[in-house]
């Protein structure tokens, strides 16, 4: 017997963009092709990951959940976040959010969806809020992030969400289904009131399934099984058997910190696993005023008062790229070229030469001269 194989399909999208950006390559020399394809379109980009807006869902109270196709695969693990890049007045802000899998038959790679609660002072949350429309294009970085289920997976698993930290929790739940996961889940989740619950079409689904439970809780409103903010009496309703599970938290960190407490009494402080959606921002300290500040490349000296490089720099008139102002989207980095650094999460000095910092969590000892 003869058996005849197939020959394998040619991918020819990707071979014909390889190609189309090697002919453009000569053309813009000595420019990147992606300077001017990104003016024609900025899916085309090779060397970044741009995604299209395919669907706005402003149904829920200060909840904004947007659906994007991105360019190129982007399959992060469920409860991965990916870095989301939008330029705002000119100046491009980076973001961390935890998107969902949304997948078809009919498309070679997932859509991500992303649920954005609205914060006040958030630039780019306000930014998508008010101004997020079908056919805009953000920019993805790749999946990051240790907010991830457990291998193999236990029998029983425990959810707490508040607001916006449904987003990697309900791409958990997901992901649960998806593999056909026939152990037990339970997620308690905290929002004001049933008009700001996001998605609620996803979570009716996942709680018609027999191995899902889904609790709402309302903090402003009598409706659901449970009202308050997080009480360790909440825990003890919907799982009494909490203390023995591998429990996953995302919310304010009011939240984590109360849950962590409950966990810590009962000696149980290993099973919990946390993602804060909101982190507090560094503190900085004065005691490393003095000195100077010299920004090589714009020439600008400034009297070094120990706040963050990123405040500094402003504070001097500079517009350095940033994003998340927090240490998380490695947006701000910058090369110190001498003096000594201290990280403000850590207390960790350092005064290597050449070594790029991120400007938003480094404070200058004395004198510095960084590459900005």
């Amino acid at each position: 017997m003869i058996v005849r194989a197939r020959p394998t399909p040619v991918r020819r999208s990707g071979s014909l963009r390889k190609l189309l950006v090697e002919a453009l390559g000569v053309l813009s020399y000595p420019h990147h092709p992606d300077r001017y394809l990104e003016l024609a379109d900025p899916l085309l980009v090779t060397s970044a990951n741009y995604a299209r807006i395919t669907d706005v869902d402003r149904s829920a109270t200060d909840s904004l959940t947007i659906t994007v196709r991105p360019a190129r695969p982007c399959r992060p693990l469920p409860g991965q976040y990916v870095t989301v890049s939008v330029r705002v007045d000119g100046v491009r802000h980076t973001r961390c959010y935890s998107p969902t899998l949304v997948e078809a038959e009919s498309k070679r790679r997932p859509d991500l969806r992303f649920t954005i609660g609205r914060h006040p002072e958030g630039t780019v949350s306000r930014h998508l809020h008010d101004r997020a429309q079908v056919g805009d294009v953000i920019e993805l970085g790749s999946p990051a992030g240790e907010f991830v289920l457990p291998s193999p997976r236990p029998r029983r698993l425990l959810f707490v969400a508040a607001g916006s930290g449904l987003t990697p929790v309900l791409s958990m739940l997901s992901g649960l289904v998806a593999e056909g996961y026939d152990g037990c889940a339970v997620l308690l989740y905290y929002t004001r009131t049933p008009g700001h619950v996001p998605r609620r079409a996803e979570l009716d689904a996942l709680a018609d399934r027999p191995n899902i439970e889904i609790v709402h809780a309302h903090t402003r409103s009598d409706d659901g099984l449970l009202q308050g903010r997080f009480d360790r009496s909440h825990l003890a309703a919907v799982a009494p058997w909490y203390a023995d599970t591998p429990t996953f938290v995302c919310g304010p960190a009011e939240m984590v910190a109360g849950i962590r407490e409950v966990y810590a009494e009962q000696g149980a402080e290993t099973m919990v696993n946390t993602e804060e959606f909101v982190l507090a921002p560094p503190v900085v300290s004065t005691d490393d005023a003095g000195g100077e500040i010299s920004f090589a490349e714009s020439g600008v000296v400034a009297q070094n008062i120990g706040s963050t490089l990123l405040e500094q720099a402003e504070a001097a008139g500079l517009t350095p790229e940033h994003g998340c102002r927090m240490g998380i989207c490695h947006s701000c980095t910058a090369v110190r070229l001498s003096g000594c650094t201290r990280d403000v999460r850590t207390g960790d000095v350092d005064s290597e030469p050449g070594r790029r910092i991120q400007i938003c969590v480094n404070a200058p000892v004395g004198d510095v001269a960084v590459e900005l």
